[in-house]
């Protein structure tokens, strides 16, 4: 069975890796639409240009997009028009898997979600991190009591600014803020998948401009985010865009966790072959695609359950789904106000 599955916007850095991925599977035709890019400051191309560099198909608008029929969307648009996009996947009756955060505000989360538990679509959020062959090893090693009751995690999601790619990250009402919300969400994801849902209680955040003042951005480019959770976890999240412009790679994640029976860290985009060339250091990542593992999964899932039938529970609910994105953005929303208060929030 050939499925049908449609690309709502180049906006996002992710879209490229995921249009690559799907362009080459031979059971997927792929269409793909992005009428905001044509009038983008971006210096990256998008729109048909994009399309074509890719080798997929491209319509001019959003109604042409959905007319097509699509059994699924990938949604990587600018976070603030996630919820208008996922909204007209699920009322096309297609799965939907919407980039991180799901979105900026809280109210259009929980508008999305029930969205698309209305119209008995999937909606899974794009965490590839988890489907990293390190945090799956972690997680088994968590669930089979290894490390005993876990009570501390410390995370870090340091990366480059994305400004020279996409701008609207660093735009305040399309990205929903900074560093802050671009990268605290990974952390929140796995440590989400670590403890089966855990709810976080209480958020204390810390935020600067520090960096990168040169380029007139205006969002926080870096932070520190305290999470306790209901189970007492207590979780530490640095998100800073501090990876200088000029670095082999755009940057990475580490997760270290500790338990009553030990300790383990793990750094899942570290395995590497390293060296120079005449642009300078070299960075060539070995080992598992988490977008490819992440995209075989939602499509499996989608084939799984085929057509959506409204009020109905999918057969299978991919993770992590919509509620996490959901409990993921709650923590985004509580760490910037609590950034401006510099007070706690409790949830």
């Amino acid at each position: 069975m050939t499925l049908k599955v449609a690309i709502a916007s180049f906006a996002h850095t992710h879209a490229a890796s995921y249009v690559s991925l799907l362009g080459a599977m031979p059971d997927v035709d792929v269409l793909s639409a992005d009428p905001d890019g044509a009038s983008a400051p971006d210096a990256k191309p998008r729109g048909a240009e994009f399309a074509e560099q890719h080798g997929v198909a491209y319509v001019d608008s959003y109604d042409d997009l959905f007319a097509w029929g699509p059994d699924a969307v990938v949604v990587t648009s600018e976070n603030a028009r996630h919820r208008e996009l996922v909204e007209r996947a699920a009322a096309a009756g297609a799965h939907v898997l919407c980039e991180k955060p799901l979105a900026t505000e809280v109210a259009d989360g929980e508008a999305m979600l029930a969205a698309c538990t209305d119209a008995g679509v999937i909606l899974m959020v794009a965490y590839p991190v988890r489907f990293a062959p390190s945090y799956l090893r972690l997680r088994a090693s968590v669930e089979a009591g290894l490390l005993g009751d876990v009570f501390a995690v410390l995370g870090t999601n340091n990366g480059k600014i994305p400004y020279d790619q996409r701008q609207w990250f660093t735009d305040a009402k399309l990205a929903g803020g900074g560093a802050l919300v671009d990268h605290t969400v990974h952390c929140a994801d796995l440590i989400d998948g670590l403890t089966g849902g855990a709810s976080a209680k209480r958020v204390y955040a810390a935020a600067n401009h520090v960096l990168h003042q040169d380029k007139g951005v205006s969002v926080e480019t870096g932070g520190l985010v305290t999470i306790t959770y209901d189970n007492g976890l207590l979780a530490t999240i640095d998100c800073s865009w501090s990876v200088p412009d000029n670095g082999p790679t755009w940057g990475g994640v580490s997760l270290q966790v500790t338990g009553t029976k030990g300790s383990v860290e793990i750094e899942p985009f570290l395995p590497h072959v390293g060296g120079t060339d005449a642009s300078g250091e070299v960075y060539l990542p070995i080992g598992s695609n988490f977008d490819a593992s992440m995209l075989r999964t939602f499509l499996h899932a989608v084939r799984e359950s085929g057509p959506a039938v409204a009020g109905k529970t999918p057969a299978v609910v991919p993770q992590p789904d919509g509620a996490v994105g959901l409990r993921t953005l709650r923590i985004v929303d509580a760490a910037r106000r609590s950034a401006v208060s510099g007070q706690p929030v409790e949830l």
